[in-house]
């Protein structure tokens, strides 16, 4: 038996599309590329109205420690630079690039390529890449790779499980980059001074098992955990496979251990040697609206609903995600950008039902929930405006998964509720 964690779900799989491979998707007439597209500080546009730019040269630059550069996803011209929706729902300052017709997939370095013999030139080239965690999280990568005085790694950890539904970009890139995944992940190891590189991937992968383990070569070690959700949660992948336990409003390195997911290892080994910038990712795209799902290399900014347009969606489509279905958001807007952070856009030919019954205390919940928590009270303190209770029931410990909502025979949507008291907290005075 594979190791797993404690509690989680069993959704259906529905990933017929791990068998396709990825395909390039053309650039859209316009590009839509927001300057926030990661945790951390907005980028600071670093360029102006019409002025014409190379495919991979630098038009944000990340000036906090906890931000992201931005590059060119195409040869264009700055049509436009103002307020853009995100698919968050926030307006934020972003670009507008007019493609140039005939632009080829040509990528500049935006830099000299950085002496990896040079821990810190290495980290400082990772920064200026732009690189995040491509697995949805957007957390910018460099800030793993500085370890604080007082701690230490000594494990990477690559995350291949990808558990969601319909999810199929990070088997891809296993299947096509794993000499990129176990380079890039000899990297981390190498400039975090750690011991090893774990990665883990779900039972449901063996193909892309084999893979990386042809191209490892015995470097690093591969390992196996049963299907099931939310495997992919980084605490969840640190339990199964370490047995270690990350501290509430804890991190990974808390227990000595940095993640990142397969698509990002790869990126590294793909671009922070070249100097190049990260300027598209593998998105999944797939649902029963869609009529060429698959997986497809999209160039940041391109408009959803040019994907969905390049991918035969149908006349009759009522619902469209960004993500997976357990964790994604639902939007309306087909003009909203593919960001670094988007994983997969389905299509559906059927609304949501959204109609709720009343919380019947049946526990489903509390069994279902990976970080043991109680949705169903943290539902109740939500919704009565109860924020101290909310906290006192944990709901930071939270990550969103939605394994409770999955399992509700009421269909209560409770990671709306539990969004909503987050944003709600964090609107709170800090206390002095």
């Amino acid at each position: 038996m594979f190791p797993t964690f404690a509690r989680g779900v069993h959704p259906p799989q529905l990933k017929t599309t791990a068998e396709m491979p990825v395909r390039r998707l053309g650039f859209a007439p316009e590009l839509h590329i927001p300057l926030g597209q990661h945790i951390g500080a907005p980028a600071q546009c670093v360029v102006k109205v019409g002025q014409r730019l190379e495919r991979g040269s630098l038009i944000a630059e990340g000036r906090s420690f906890v931000s992201a550069s931005i590059h060119a996803p195409v040869t264009g011209t700055v049509r436009k630079i103002g307020w853009l929706a995100t698919p968050q729902g926030q307006r934020i300052q972003g670009i507008v690039l007019a493609s140039e017709p005939g632009a080829g997939q040509e990528h500049v370095p935006f830099r000299a390529p950085p002496d990896l013999n040079d821990p810190g030139q290495w980290v400082d080239a990772v920064a200026r890449s732009g690189l995040v965690g491509l697995g949805g999280a957007a957390f910018p990568t460099h800030v793993k790779l500085k370890v604080p005085d007082g701690r230490n790694v000594d494990t990477v950890m690559i995350n291949g499980a990808e558990c969601e539904p319909y999810l199929t970009a990070d088997h891809r890139a296993m299947l096509e980059w794993p000499d990129d995944i176990v380079s890039g992940s000899l990297l981390m190891k190498k400039v975090l001074g750690a011991e090893r590189v774990v990665i883990g991937v779900e039972a449901n992968k063996m193909d892309a098992v084999k893979a990386l383990e042809r191209a490892s070569n015995n470097c690093v070690d591969i390992r196996v955990v049963q299907v099931k959700y939310p495997q992919g949660a980084e605490k969840m992948l640190i339990r199964a496979l370490l047995r270690r336990e990350v501290p509430a409003g804890g991190l990974p390195m808390d227990v000595g251990v940095v993640v990142a997911n397969v698509q990002t290892a790869a990126m590294i080994a793909r671009l922070v040697p070249k100097g190049l910038g990260l300027v598209e990712r593998i998105v999944t795209v797939a649902g029963d609206a869609v009529e060429k799902p698959g997986n497809y290399l999209v160039p940041i900014g391109t408009p959803v609903g040019f994907l969905l347009q390049s991918a035969g969606v149908v006349p009759d489509c009522q619902r469209v995600i960004l993500g997976g279905p357990m964790m994604g958001v639902s939007v309306a807007d087909l003009q909203l950008p593919i960001t670094k952070g988007t994983s997969g856009v389905l299509a559906f030919k059927t609304a949501q039902d959204h109609e709720s019954g009343p919380c019947i205390r049946c526990g489903y919940c509390v069994q279902a929930c990976p970080m043991s928590l109680n949705p169903a009270a943290i539902m109740r303190s939500a919704r009565g405006g109860d924020l101290d209770g909310c906290v006192q029931y944990r709901l930071r410990d939270c990550f969103e998964c939605g394994s409770c909502a999955f399992v509700c025979p009421s269909k209560i949507p409770l990671v709306q509720y539990f969004r909503q008291a987050k944003l709600d907290l964090r609107k709170q005075p800090v206390a002095v």
